[in-house]
């Protein structure tokens, strides 16, 4: 049977796309130390990056803009990346498996398996390659705009990121949606 693991990163960060991943893994090709990527340093997690798009049988990644997430909401955002990775792989599947309690619309045979990334390898690799393709972007958005330190907190609302969104101002990747943008944007407006 062929199974594709489904999970995203980004639900709870204030700026840029939530991003959904989906893997099946070559059973000929094990890798060592798939787990919740959460639990993974970064560089753990850098390295099952590489080794997971290396020896997968096949691998998608998708997202949804920020827009998308004000316009849906992230619950709705979150399912439609993961519907947008299934449907760019390219090779058939009989099953697919997804992290947490939701499942998107689609007519596949699915299931939702809660703490499914520390449960089941695909869903690992799956959260591994969606947390390091979201941090990456984090990175990137980082030398864009320096002051606002996003490869510190990855666009978690820490202490640091709200004294900065507050001292800078709302970017157009930011969520308006979100309770701190609004608050934010609502300050800079008044």
């Amino acid at each position: 049977m062929i199974i594709v693991g489904v999970d995203e990163a980004g639900r709870g960060p204030l700026v840029g796309s939530v991003v959904a991943a989906a893997v099946i893994l070559d059973p000929d090709k094990p890798i060592a130390g798939l787990m919740d990527s959460k639990k993974l340093t970064e560089k753990k997690r850098e390295a099952l990056f590489t080794e997971i798009t290396d020896k997968a049988k096949a691998y998608a990644i998708a997202e949804c803009s920020a827009k998308e997430i004000d316009q849906y909401n992230i619950l709705q955002a979150s399912l439609l990346a993961m519907h947008r990775a299934v449907a760019k792989l390219e090779i058939a599947f009989d099953k697919v498996l997804v992290d947490g309690n939701r499942l998107p619309l689609w007519d596949f045979e699915a299931e939702a398996i809660i703490k499914g990334d520390s449960k089941v390898q695909e869903i690992s690799a799956a959260s591994i390659l969606a947390k390091v393709y979201r941090d990456r972007q984090m990175i990137e958005l980082d030398h864009e705009y320096p002051a606002y330190q996003f490869a510190k907190h990855k666009g978690y609302p820490t202490k640091l990121h709200l004294e900065l969104l507050e001292k800078y101002g709302v970017l157009d990747m930011y969520r308006k949606s979100f309770a701190p943008v609004a608050r934010c944007l609502k300050l800079q407006y008044s």
